[in-house]
């Protein structure tokens, strides 16, 4: 039985351990951190008294490689939201609300209605959108769209959470990736959707629970220091416990971060530029609405979550903040959520985590580095990782998938 060893258990190396342990491969797991998950992981803070999620997440019924994962481990039934496609907005500079309600089939007659659009936006200003599927590789999102109400309260919006990239130097192709699988495919690819409970409830711990269950070695505290190469193939790992040398079957799925693979293969090119994110965490319990979350235009932030006895913000792109003093941040931020939530109360209990190197910059240039599963060019070891060329920006679903393409690349070769 041929034996695949997975170094990385983020979501990308999960896939990969899933799809190659389905195939009939003996695997192998190296975590070099305490806890499987990586960015898309929950844990519990002491200082709240109650378990948060590492970052935030909302997925769209569209991520087909998302749901297969959910549905595989058998958790699917652990995500929220609403039934239908609604997006919930408020302006923060003039108050106005509104809810963004695509209609589920492709003919997107959604835009002609009134109640159902974006205020403001002329039904003309969606043809903006075909410029995207235009765009040359070095286009940005500023240059490509047309400026406008649609623009400011709903695509840059959309842009700056899926790339984690600000629309002036974020790539156009890549947003125009998003767009094509999910609000071109019309609302039933735009149902929105989040952990009820928990990142690593839903993706994570089931995960972990179904490779464990067949036979799989999952090993966490435990880091790859080294990849010895001979003969175009790698015959050994360095693990802390000394070498591991590997059969002539042996494979290795590479699914780290991108200065990790740089240094375990040096002459790899990989993305070396990167954007933060901060999430804010509000120990409050609040009405969910609709949605279970609100848009924010106009302001810090860009989405708040509400879920039990949790009210959780994320900012995207937020290298702007790095100087920001925390307190400071927190009592601008929660003053946002009092305008959104409608609510008065002083500011709670909160925890601020920064994700200093959350994602690569989704720039043309940076997109362009992003090396496919077998770059490094060694025979039995494939890369994975949402920074790798999966024509998606880093996101959950561009992560799954790039997992699953590692492993039809070890099975293929």
């Amino acid at each position: 039985m041929p034996q695949a060893h997975i170094i990385g258990g983020g979501l990308a190396g999960l896939a990969a351990a899933l799809d190659l342990q389905d195939a009939g491969w003996q695997v192998s797991l190296y975590e070099a951190g305490p806890a499987l998950g990586g960015r898309c992981r929950s844990y519990f803070d002491r200082e709240l008294g109650c378990r948060i999620d590492n970052g935030n997440h909302l997925l769209l019924s569209g991520n087909r490689a998302a749901m297969g994962f959910l549905a595989r481990i058998g958790s699917r039934d652990t995500l929220g939201g609403p039934a239908e496609p609604l997006f919930p907005f408020v302006d923060l500079t003039t108050g106005e609300r509104w809810t963004v309600r695509p209609n589920r089939g492709r003919l997107p007659w959604w835009v002609f209605v009134r109640n159902r659009r974006v205020p403001g936006a002329r039904p003309g200003e969606f043809l903006s959108l075909l410029s995207l599927s235009r765009a040359g590789a070095e286009a940005t999102v500023a240059d490509t769209l047309r400026p406008g109400a649609l623009y400011r309260r709903l695509l840059e919006p959309l842009a700056i959470a899926a790339l984690n990239t600000s629309p002036e130097t974020g790539s156009a192709r890549l947003l125009d990736a998003v767009v094509r699988e999910t609000l071109a495919q019309g609302g039933e690819a735009c149902v929105p959707v989040f952990p009820r409970e928990g990142l690593s409830e839903s993706f994570i711990d089931p995960a972990a629970a179904y490779l464990s269950a067949r036979g799989a070695e999952i090993r966490t505290g435990s880091r790859v220091a080294g990849l010895t190469i001979e003969g175009g193939r790698v015959a050994e790992l360095a693990l802390p416990e000394g070498k591991l040398p590997l059969g002539p079957e042996d494979a290795v799925v590479l699914a780290v971060p991108p200065p990790v693979a740089a240094t375990l293969l040096p002459g790899l090119t990989v993305p070396d530029q990167f954007e933060a994110i901060a999430n804010l965490h509000y120990r409050f319990e609040a009405e969910p609405g609709p949605a279970g979350f609100i848009g924010l235009v106009g302001g810090t932030a860009e989405w708040v979550f509400v879920k039990p006895g949790i009210v959780s913000i994320t900012i995207s792109a937020a290298n702007r903040l790095a100087d920001h003093a925390p307190e400071a941040l927190a009592e601008t931020v929660w003053r946002e959520v009092q305008a959104a939530l409608g609510i008065t109360a002083p500011l709670p209990a909160w925890r601020l985590v920064r994700e200093k190197r959350a994602t690569f910059a989704a720039t043309p240039a940076q997109d362009a580095r992003r090396p496919g599963p077998r770059a490094a060019g060694l025979a039995n070891l494939a890369l994975a990782g949402d920074w790798t060329a999966t024509g998606l920006p880093a996101t959950i679903e561009g992560a799954i998938r790039s997992g699953c393409t590692a492993a039809r690349a070890l099975r293929a070769a």
